[in-house]
């Protein structure tokens, strides 16, 4: 018997919303929900399908007959093939609005909560070129544009430097222009692409696994600090110093030269050692007269201006008279731990990332904040009552998890020990409210508040404030 197709085409829908992942939302005839991934709210559009699932298809818009008021021209030439600012062609009011729209459908429908306080979500000064921290991948077989597939020109050389294309793990976009980190970071990458392929340095080929140049990373802070690593999957000792000596001589404001020599399938360097090949082996950023130290493996928001707006946030939620000892968990490099700790008796900073807990240590070091301490471990194994009993029970636990949330040994355990207050702070408000949900039996949410911490994308940070029910 023949399979039934399950592709469908539905003609002049009007797009009514946006969902998860940056799609939108449209209704077929038959009542299932439609995500897009090339429309916005507002667009009338022919729209063929390639996923049926149980409750909802997945599709591309085909046609666009009336366009969105919303929309607008987005500026990136790259918009459409690279997946890192879906939103570009959408207004910057509506994209807030989205935002904010879906924080709040999350805590109430996943986490079942009557929030009577949401603070209207906090928009970003700057909505391009904000982002502290940008990673590119080289490759020996980049992705084609239309033009070029469709050329009878024989194609010169096949190297890029710029984003996976999404879904697919061995495409890289070259990118001439990013908008979303600023300059030098784009004249670094373009120079490097450019000085290695005029010299025939290899670029990596993900599935053979060869090549010299596996990846870039540019990390800039508010006060003009640039680091710059290269990760290197193979190459002599010459090949690597030739790629570096150009770079510290092209560029002699960078201020940390780092790189990796990482020969495994994956090219994440938190298990690799990462060497300092000129300057300092970190950076430093400013934040309210506090300084930190910012090396190749830290996490660090990636928006610096919004990230003192956050922490702003979390100090006013937090309420502090002085007299409060407070759990900073999942703590990074010590941010918020020392940005609230002036207005605390004691902060105790709990993290996962040995580099981070030293950094973070060396940072209060370096700001003379002598009433924090931090400790390295397992949340959920190093969060027990043993560490309780030794640090003492707090008042107010502070808990900026992943985005994939709080183990649900760590949430028991904040319930065993009923701090007053709970402030968590999440870049994913879906899992933040299945934790919210789960701990509604002891708290009461008082408030709540959306940052915009990624322009152009749909990716929104969301701060709660959690109450001791009595």
């Amino acid at each position: 018997m023949p399979r039934k197709n399950r592709k469908k085409k539905f003609y002049n829908l009007s797009v009514i919303d946006a969902g998860a992942k940056g799609k939108s939302i449209a209704k077929a005839p038959d009542g299932k929900v439609i995500f897009i991934n090339n429309a916005i709210p507002g667009d009338i559009i022919d729209v063929q399908t390639f996923k049926k699932r149980k409750g909802f298809y997945e599709g591309t818009a085909t046609k666009v007959h009336e366009l969105s008021k919303d929309r607008i021209t987005a500026p990136c030439d790259h918009f459409g093939i690279c997946g890192g600012c879906k939103w570009q062609n959408m207004s910057y009011s509506r994209q807030l609005y989205y935002k904010d729209k879906e924080v709040k459908n999350n805590l109430e429908r996943i986490g079942k909560l009557k929030i009577n306080n949401i603070i209207p979500i906090l928009g970003s000064d700057k909505i391009f070129f904000y982002r502290n921290k940008m990673e590119f991948s080289f490759s020996n077989n980049r992705w084609l544009t239309m033009d070029e597939v469709e050329s009878k020109e024989p194609l010169n050389q096949r190297n890029g430097l710029g984003f996976h294309i999404p879904g697919m793990w061995d495409k890289i976009l070259d990118i001439n222009k990013c908008w979303l980190q600023k300059d030098p970071s784009n004249e670094i990458r373009n120079k490097l692409k450019s000085f290695a392929i005029e010299k025939k340095i290899s670029f990596f080929d993900p599935k053979k696994q060869v090549g010299i140049l596996r990846t870039l990373m540019v990390r800039t802070t508010s006060i003009g600090h640039i680091m710059v690593v290269v990760q290197f999957y193979s190459g002599s000792q010459e090949d690597i110093y030739i790629v570096l000596n150009y770079l510290k001589n092209t560029f002699p404001y960078i201020n940390s030269l780092q790189y990796v020599v990482n020969n495994k399938c994956n090219d994440t360097i938190y298990d690799q050692e990462v060497i300092c090949f000129h300057g300092e082996d970190y950076i430093m950023e400013e934040m309210e007269g506090l300084k930190f130290k910012i090396n190749a493996k830290s996490f660090y928001q990636t928006n610096s201006e919004q990230a003192y707006e956050l922490y702003k946030i979390t100090r006013e939620f937090a309420e502090l008279s002085g007299d409060e000892l407070v759990y900073d968990l999942y703590t990074g490099i010590g941010t918020i731990a020392q940005f609230i700790a002036k207005k605390a008796k004691k902060v105790i900073g709990v993290e996962s990332v040995k580099e981070a807990v030293i950094a973070a240590k060396q940072n209060a070091i370096l700001n003379k904040i002598d009433n924090v301490d931090f400790f390295v471990g397992d949340m959920k194994k190093i969060f027990n009552d043993n560490f309780i009993n030794i640090n003492g029970l707090p008042n107010i636990i502070i808990a900026d998890p992943p985005r994939n949330g709080m183990h649900i040994d760590v949430i028991k355990q904040i319930l065993k020990i009923g701090p007053e207050k709970v402030i968590y702070i999440s870049c994913n408000s879906a899992t933040q409210a299945r934790d919210l949900f789960l701990m509604s039996s002891q708290y009461q949410v008082i408030k709540s508040q959306a940052v915009d911490m990624f322009p152009q994308t749909h990716h929104v940070e969301n701060v709660v404030l959690l109450k001791k029910i009595n």
